[in-house]
């Protein structure tokens, strides 16, 4: 977790893990030879590399916000040994640390609805019993999204699993929006589609200053280049077409880019030809220039 927060004006972020694995490294580059990604991201024996799955705690001065829950409690042993889980999901007792429980938090907005981004939407308790894990929280997701979730087609049964919505689902705690959406001054999302037909972004701007999360358009800083897309995006050209939009609008406002994926750089700036002029936590200094 990230103690000291990365302030937007009078907006605090924090990074909470929620679990971080391991990923084959092809799948997470696509199209991109592994001669060229593997010079950004060394991989394993096995071809993995190591990814964090990175709740974004975002306080404002009026609301608690919570962007994706990471893994969640609830995969089994079979599960934990395909996605090569190497650290557990502590979203609460990270909260707590920060004082904060699971009635504090006033909203959830999910990017999307794979399982390491809506695992802990729904927790285990320890009796067994599935429940809401923020059951004061409205759960905020695009409308085009809400299908995949409910009926998930063939390819999205993969990772959208029912054990993460059902509950919540009961609770009746969504709200869906469509395209763009003012959730409080500080924080908006935006509909981009790619990675999903409804993956949203999530834009925090405060006294000037801006921070924008693209979920999984953007997982990581080695995937900077528009054109390295993962083998995960429904969409890829939509993903290719919105990462040229944005990486370009949010460079010209000097804008921080927050990560769900990377397990070194948390947030950074860019520059010209996606070179990365600036980093956090400061201490990634072994982040790779691109």
């Amino acid at each position: 977790m990230s103690v000291i927060p990365l302030r937007i004006g009078a907006t605090e972020l924090y990074w909470l893990s929620g679990g971080d694995f391991r990923l084959d490294g092809g799948t997470m580059f696509g199209p991109v030879p592994k001669s060229l990604w593997q010079k950004k991201v060394p991989a394993a024996t096995d071809n993995t590399i190591p990814l964090g799955n990175d709740p974004l705690l975002i306080k404002t001065p009026g609301m608690n916000i919570l962007v994706d829950t990471g893994l969640g409690n609830k995969l089994t042993p079979k599960q934990q040994a395909i996605f090569k889980v190497t650290s557990p999901w502590s979203l609460l007792s990270q909260l707590a640390s920060l004082g904060l429980g699971r009635q504090d938090i006033d909203l959830v907005i999910l990017t999307h609805g794979d399982f390491d981004h809506a695992g802990g939407v729904v927790m285990v308790d320890e009796q067994g019993r599935e429940e809401v894990t923020f059951p004061a929280a409205t759960h905020l997701i695009q409308e085009a999204e809400w299908p995949d979730v409910i009926s998930p087609g063939r390819r999205a049964q993969e990772s959208y699993w029912p054990i993460n919505f059902n509950e919540l689902i009961k609770s009746g705690k969504i709200q869906l929006v469509q395209g763009v959406h003012q959730v409080c001054p500080e924080v908006r999302v935006c509909l981009t589609g790619g990675h999903t037909l409804g993956h949203q972004l999530v834009e925090i701007a405060s006294q000037g200053e801006t921070a924008v999360h693209l979920g999984d358009l953007f997982p990581t800083h080695a995937h900077v280049n528009p054109l390295w897309v993962m083998a995960y995006d429904n969409f890829p050209l939509e993903v290719i077409a919105c990462k040229e939009r944005y990486l370009t609008e949010y460079r010209k406002r000097d804008a921080w880019f927050t990560f769900y994926h990377d397990p070194l750089v948390k947030a950074c700036k860019l520059g010209d030809q996606g070179r990365l002029i600036d980093c956090w936590p400061q201490c990634a200094d072994q982040a790779t220039e691109l």
